[in-house]
């Protein structure tokens, strides 16, 4: 049974995932798209297998990052509310940083729609 309610509440829902909403405190979330997301659990997954390889647990790695075990378990589920710089601190710390330069590094469709203009420049 469809209630008023549950139509506030899907509307509400909607909102909040398809546009910049503003939250109780002013501030903006962004939209995370579904790849993006799927991008960041893997990255979480991959977070978590390595502190598991290396025989660490969510303690230590909260010690040796300076960050609360609930943000750790935040990173390791890659949720998109986690601070870029928090992600970064975690790879750090498992000596993994180096990781983070090869982020964009080959920017395939940037080369082409670079190539394309340079193939314009020179045919006039």
């Amino acid at each position: 049974m469809v209630t008023k309610a549950t139509i506030i509440n899907k509307k509400a829902f909607f909102n909040d995932q398809n546009s910049m909403s503003k939250k109780v405190d002013g501030s903006r979330s962004p939209v995370i798209f579904p790849k993006a997301l799927a991008s960041l659990q893997e990255l979480g997954t991959n977070i978590k297998l390595a502190y598991k390889r290396r025989g660490y647990s969510q303690l230590i790695l909260s010690e040796r990052t300076g960050l609360s075990r609930l943000t750790i378990r935040k990173i390791e589920r890659g949720d998109p509310t986690v601070s870029m710089g928090h992600y970064a601190a975690v790879l750090h710390s498992l000596n993994l940083s180096k990781d983070l330069g090869l982020v964009a590094r080959d920017d395939e469709l940037g080369r082409k729609l670079q190539d394309i203009k340079l193939l314009k420049r020179v045919s006039k």
